[in-house]
């Protein structure tokens, strides 16, 4: 069953709850298929599937561990080449990055989870930012990424929607 974000939950429940279905609905989009299709690069600019669960991965870890003073695993990141973290090497398997981006979606729930809306960190740019703020860009960071990957997938097979239960 999908999660709904609540009706009248709180804050920090509504928002948990609403980056959530957004990783739920991005982890469904990308099940199924084998590792040719995750590869596969379906923009002139080189997008795949895998190359997004990836990025989201680092970004995951970014923006709720870094910022909050948390350790990470290294990261994909690299001055001077933007768009690093969106490709997938050939010594990459399928594998590692689907455990890269489930150890980096644990690692920021624990950081949410010890923190309220109103605790502060800083962000990799030097601003101060708020635990609220991030869950807000998370939110934004992960439809943005969902959908691109439900056109990526539309065009791999054909499959439509941004839930199971979707028609």
């Amino acid at each position: 069953m999908t999660r709904r974000v609540p009706f009248t939950g709180d804050e920090k429940e509504s928002l948990r709850v609403s980056l959530d279905r957004h990783r739920d609905a991005i982890m469904w989009k990308v099940s199924g298929l084998g590792d040719a299709e995750l590869r596969r690069q379906m923009t002139p600019s080189g997008t795949s599937l895998l190359g997004l669960i990836k990025h989201l991965g680092a970004v995951e870890y970014s923006w709720f561990c870094e910022t909050f003073g948390r350790e990470t695993e290294p990261l994909p990141f690299v001055d001077g080449d933007p768009d690093a973290d969106l490709r997938v090497t050939e010594q990459e398997s399928t594998e590692e990055v689907f455990a890269f981006y489930t150890r980096a979606r644990a690692a920021a729930d624990r950081v949410i989870d010890e923190l309220k809306v109103e605790d502060v960190g800083q962000a990799w740019f030097g601003d101060i930012v708020s635990m609220r703020w991030v869950l807000i860009h998370m939110i934004e960071e992960n439809a943005r990424h969902a959908g691109h990957i439900d056109i990526v997938r539309e065009l791999i097979d054909g499959l439509t929607g941004d839930h199971p239960e979707s028609p």
